[in-house]
């Protein structure tokens, strides 16, 4: 705890430090463009009429001599004649009053005073921006004892004097132009974190008939989407009236942000503070406890990054927990956190969950797009991916967006992580590859069709991650077959989306794990025909309700899916499913309602499904397709007659329902409160599975910036 404790400290100080950089750097400096206008300086009555430099010597000028006239020198510092000097980083804000941000002073007599002098200045015309009026920020240096500028100017001139041309001071770090800051981000190739909340705002401007863009595969860049949506006038649009520094940076701006020539950088702290209260829970509440810190920024216009590192602690509704801790990994942690990853012990009934996410891009051009990441990724037009979904836990992976004409061809290469006690060597958990593409094509103005493969392979007989698979542009289920057949997962997908009108898109998914043609013929429900699909649809400004958008979808996936005869190889990562949430064998209907307006926002989900468990008990051990977890070789009930909810028998009724409001849109930080129900109701009850019925409350304080999932 007391490491804990320094580090939490040591993290603190390193960003207050960082934002005293940031601040101190950022002098207003004015870099003319043609076609543009200069930002100008304040103007104080004696400046008027003057323009360029000579407005901005005159404002310095004035500032000084304001400051030598009304200065006070403390009397305990005159007696020693004290020598010295007092920073003052101020502000001239949008109605010409000069407000103190910052004071470095070694004597905090001497603080005081310049704060003082600081509140006597009088108001001045403001500084412009392209003819509007703005706030702008500077720095003055009072050097004791005092001097007049007309005695400083003689000082300096007479230094310059006998200054030899080799002994000359370096400018280069003072010279750094830094120009206003205009979200160059919303330009950017940096991705858009995926929350589907929030992509929902910009889904109908994606959408619209005659687009030339493609929406199956996420997370969108930023420059994708404002191809169609004005992220920056929206966000103009939300921008609060307010004047002081602490307001803009809650309200409106990154806490820390720098702009210069042709480079960007931002700083944010994140959090995820929650407080509820869960029926099904024995403690008196569950809560989530996370700071983060986000790092992102642009360097030139083919070169983005962006980091975020959190610090979690929690405790969850009583289902969430045990369906976590279903997902333990080998060596003693109790829990996996779906989509987060492994959880130590947090005091004695809570968990511990670090988590961090990167990302750098470079685009070298207008048709490919590279991306090395830790995180998530997802293909399709749904709330669900029967292909690849966010749902598990983050990753390492390289991606290439290949854009030209009507295709965009996207192919990704992840590292994965099998955490079972079974393939655990050494403490060590066994690696995993997996390699796929999805190839999109808008076949006309309304239709878009998508082909997607996948392969798993493990690290048998030093295999590690297999050069074949390396190739773009190849089949890899044959590639597989011929590099070791017996070892290898494949799964083929086919997408599709149809735009009804601007107003109606309707979608699908087909997966293919593996089937038998001479078996689908017959008709008989084979095990081995393991299939998925998808069907959907989004209605968007439904019943012309602007920014309403109405979304139905359903989901059936036969037994077996996602599972393969090794283990190692089947479809998931961290014991989560890398496909769908729930595994295999299920069906599920998912209605859902989204609306914002300005800052305030609501969303509403509910599904209903149908589950098939494991019983797994003495008299009833067969695997009946639900857990992909298990070999699909080993205790098979029955080799024909498979249907969706065979085994154990479970109805599912979840209803989840948020609102709340926008507090800054640049970290899409929200105040929300959220309500779920859910209605669980096996065949049989067993130790794993059982009737429960749960109902949790929760309000907090969120920076929606990945998907997290409650409906298991």
């Amino acid at each position: 705890m007391k490491i804990k404790n320094i580090l939490n400290k040591s993290f603190l100080t390193f960003c207050l430090t960082l934002l005293s950089i940031s601040v101190f750097s950022q002098e207003t400096k004015s870099s003319v463009k043609p076609g543009f206008t200069a930002e100008r300086f304040p103007v104080f009555p004696n400046c008027e009429n003057l323009e360029s430099k000579n407005l901005e010597n005159c404002f310095y000028k004035e500032v000084h001599d304001f400051v030598y006239n009304n200065f006070e020198v403390p009397e305990n510092l005159k007696q020693v004649n004290s020598k010295g000097e007092v920073k003052v980083l101020f502000e001239v804000d949008v109605n010409g009053d000069f407000k103190v941000i910052y004071v470095n002073a070694t004597n905090e007599d001497l603080a005081k005073e310049a704060k003082r002098v600081f509140e006597k200045f009088p108001n001045i015309k403001p500084s412009t921006y392209n003819g509007a009026a703005t706030y702008s920020k500077y720095t003055i240096s009072i050097d004791l004892p005092l001097k007049s500028s007309e005695q400083t100017a003689k000082e300096s001139l007479a230094a310059a004097e006998i200054l030899k041309p080799k002994e000359k001071p370096m400018t280069e770090l003072d010279s750094i132009v830094y120009k206003k800051y205009n979200n160059p981000e919303f330009d950017s190739h940096l991705n858009i974190p995926f929350s589907h909340s929030y992509y929902a705002q910009f889904d109908p401007a994606m959408n619209q008939v005659g687009s030339n863009n493609h929406t199956a595969s996420k997370p969108y860049t930023y420059a994708e989407v404002s191809k169609y949506y004005n992220l920056k006038a929206v966000n103009q649009s939300l921008q609060k009236k307010t004047s002081g520094w602490l307001g803009r940076k809650w309200w409106n701006e990154n806490m820390v942000q720098i702009q210069g020539e042709d480079y960007w950088l931002s700083l944010n702290p994140i959090v995820d503070l929650q407080m509820g209260k869960a029926s099904d829970l024995d403690a008196s509440y569950t809560y989530v406890n996370t700071r983060a810190i986000n790092f992102r920024g642009g360097l030139g216009k083919q070169i983005n990054f962006t980091t975020t590192i959190f610090e979690s602690q929690g405790r969850f509704a009583g289902y969430f927990n045990d369906y976590s801790n279903s997902l333990k990994p080998s060596g003693g942690n109790p829990a996996i956190i779906p989509g987060i990853g492994i959880a130590k012990r947090f005091k004695t009934d809570s968990y511990d969950f670090p988590l961090a996410e990167a990302n750098i891009s470079y685009s070298p051009s207008k048709f490919f797009d590279f991306h090395l990441g830790y995180g998530r990724n997802f293909i399709g037009d749904g709330y669900r991916s029967l292909l690849e979904s966010d749902g598990a836990s983050p990753y390492p992976y390289f991606k290439i967006n290949t854009t030209f004409w009507k295709i965009k061809y996207t192919n990704t290469y992840m590292w994965l992580k099998d955490v079972r006690p079974d393939v655990t060597v050494d403490k060590t958990y066994a690696s995993k590859y997996m390699a796929n593409h999805y190839l999109s094509w808008n076949v006309s103005n309304n239709l878009n069709l998508g082909f997607f493969e996948s392969v798993v392979w493990t690290d048998s007989n030093n295999r590690g991650f297999d050069v074949n698979f390396v190739n773009p542009i190849i089949f890899y289920r044959s590639v597989e077959f011929s590099s070791s057949s017996k070892s290898g997962n494949a799964l083929l997908g086919i997408t599709s989306k149809y735009k009804w009108n601007n107003n109606v898109n309707l979608y699908a998914q087909f997966l293919i794990d593996e089937f038998s043609f001479g078996d689908i013929k017959a008709g008989d429900n084979s095990w081995k025909n393991k299939l998925g699909y998808q069907i959907g649809a989004k209605y968007f400004d439904a019943f012309k309700v602007k920014d309403l958008l109405i979304q139905l979808e359903y989901n059936h996936v036969r037994p077996y899916v996602y599972s393969h005869s090794a283990v190692i190889t089947n479809y998931g990562h961290n014991n989560q499913s890398l496909g769908h949430q729930w595994g295999g064998n299920f069906e599920e209907f998912v209605a859902i309602a989204r609306y914002h307006k300005g800052r305030y926002f609501a969303d509403a989900k509910f599904t209903v499904g149908k589950r098939g468990f494991d019983f797994d008990t003495t008299t009833d051990s067969f695997n009946y397709g639900g857990n992909i977890y298990k070999s699909y070789d080993e205790k098979r009930p029955y080799d024909t007659g498979a249907k969706v909810g065979q085994g154990n028998k479970t109805n599912i009724l979840i209803a989840d329902i948020q609102g709340g409001y926008l507090i800054n849109p640049m970290t899409n930080l929200k105040l929300f409160g959220s309500f779920i129900y859910r209605n669980f109701d096996p065949m049989q009850n067993t130790a794993t599975t059982f009737k429960q019925s749960t109902t949790w409350f929760t309000i907090g304080l969120r920076s929606d910036i990945f998907n997290w999932y409650f409906d298991y």
